[in-house]
């Protein structure tokens, strides 16, 4: 598969209106490992490969284990995340398929059991933001496989 073209040099201010996105969630307040988690399952259901390799490595290097990613795409059987992670993903799982799929009522009150107004907008921006990454890494075919995470140098 050969890349399109590299999005952050075709529009560096897209790119920059990105990472600003990426900046305000990290600044939100959300666990940094409910995020990596939330945003691999995203990538899962779009077939991100770029964002698959990029999110898993971060969430290892962060100290995730790798039973709990490779359970990730059956979550629902999987007895290892907390009832606060089954609801991100519940959450992550209707909103990045919300062209097909009802973001039902009882789906919203069984989150904000766990996730008050800001913490659950917060987590609904972080899940538009990686469906964004997740879109223009399929569509401009980047290439995948160099990404090397920053966070292995902290540990």
């Amino acid at each position: 598969m050969n890349q399109r073209l590299d999005y952050r040099l075709a529009s560096p201010a897209a790119f920059q209106a990105m990472i600003h996105t990426e900046q305000q969630i990290h600044k939100s307040g959300l666990e940094e490992s409910l995020l990596e988690l939330v945003k691999t399952r995203a990538s899962q259901i779009n077939g991100c490969s770029w964002c698959l390799d990029m999110h898993t490595k971060d969430a290892r290097a962060r100290g995730e284990t790798e039973q709990r990613l490779f359970l990730l795409a059956a979550w629902r059987d999987a007895p290892c995340y907390s009832p606060h992670e089954r609801a991100a993903l519940a959450w992550t799982d209707a909103v990045t398929q919300i062209a097909t799929h009802e973001v039902s009522d009882a789906l919203y009150a069984q989150v904000r059991e766990h996730f008050d107004e800001k913490a659950l907008v917060d987590l609904t921006l972080a899940i538009i933001a990686i469906n964004g990454w997740n879109r223009m890494n399929v569509a401009f075919r980047t290439l995948v496989g160099d990404y090397v995470s920053p966070h292995l140098q902290r540990r």
